[in-house]
């Protein structure tokens, strides 16, 4: 996302992460798996955490016969409701809101772990493996890019290289990492994760040098290549505050996180989310079908899950 990406906000995708929220007139219902359940699913922006969402709609209300409603909602957004009870569980979360998981996870202890997705997240500046493969020194130390900002100027950039932001919503510090390293880029967001993969593949197919941030797990790293720009490396708190960041990205075991209540609720429902963890390579499959092939999510989550039975068999709450 990607951000820290999130990839999957993916704070799915990720990229991407969805977030499950029950009605509190389900609280009597919450020994699982009744018909009377209401579970919202909400999704950010990234196509990853519409892979998860998905495939965790689809599942919950063919096996568990839990009713399933799917909303937009972003990390941060997505922690409140957690805190609040309006939301029960994210699937996928890039560690993009640290103030609110110290808040909730820490102090106020409404918010708990769920465990992990089973997805590693990684966020960094990438240029094309053809670039790269002409210019090995840039992805040796990222100081050789300023030897070579010329090569990425665009009419939008003036007389900077241009920088390919992620969307504003997604866990990010390239802005103040750009200023404070002295690089001479200009960073330009993308608005959404649909319109940098658009421009990223139009750059990608006629062969043209771009810098952008990017991470994994991303479907279309299935079709195109990308090398890593070597960042000053990452230590724990080094984006804190933003404004003051030199480093790099962290490399994340993305985690899922839920309303302590819900958590607490011994619900099939509950049960299932904590039991929910798959690839990185699954993930891409799914997200590949929604945005690659322009599935339907559910057929594309039909597909999934008519493939990967072993897989998904063991989220199912056993039966006392």
């Amino acid at each position: 996302m990607n951000s820290k990406r999130i990839r999957t906000t993916v704070i799915a995708g990720i990229g991407a992460l969805g977030v499950l929220s029950m009605s509190a007139c389900a609280a009597d219902t919450k020994s699982g798996g009744g018909g009377d359940d209401k579970v919202v699913l909400a999704e950010p922006s990234w196509v990853g955490a519409s892979a998860n969402a998905a495939v965790v709609k689809k599942l919950m209300e063919d096996e568990l016969d839990v009713k399933v409603e799917a909303k937009q909602m972003d990390e941060p957004v997505a922690f409140d409701a957690l805190d609040s009870g309006k939301a029960d569980a994210i699937l996928e979360d890039w560690h993009g809101v640290p103030k609110k998981q110290k808040k909730y996870v820490e102090e106020k202890k409404t918010v708990v772990s769920g465990g992990d997705l089973g997805v590693v997240g990684h966020i960094g500046w990438f240029v094309p493996k053809y670039y790269a493969d002409k210019n090995p020194d840039v992805v040796k130390d990222y100081k050789n890019l300023n030897k070579h900002y010329k090569d990425f100027k665009t009419s939008e950039s003036g007389d900077l290289g241009h920088f390919i932001g992620a969307a504003p919503s997604y866990s990010q510090h390239d802005k103040e990492l750009i200023k404070n390293l002295g690089m001479k880029f200009k960073h330009i967001p993308s608005g959404a994760e649909a319109a940098q993969l658009k421009e990223l593949k139009r750059l990608y197919d006629a062969k043209k040098p771009f810098l952008t941030y990017w991470w994994e797990p991303q479907w279309m790293n299935n079709q195109i290549d990308m090398v890593e720009v070597k960042l000053p490396k990452y230590t724990k708190g080094c984006e804190i505050p933003a404004s003051k960041a030199k480093c790099g990205y962290e490399t994340n075991q993305l985690e899922k996180f839920m309303n302590k209540d819900f958590a607490d609720s011994d619900s099939d429902a509950a049960k299932f989310i904590k039991n929910f963890k798959w690839t990185t390579k699954d993930q891409n499959t799914v997200a590949e079908m929604i945005a690659g092939k322009k599935m339907d999510p559910e057929d594309a989550a039909e597909k999934w899950i008519k493939d990967n039975k072993s897989t998904w068999e063991k989220w199912i709450p056993k039966k006392k």
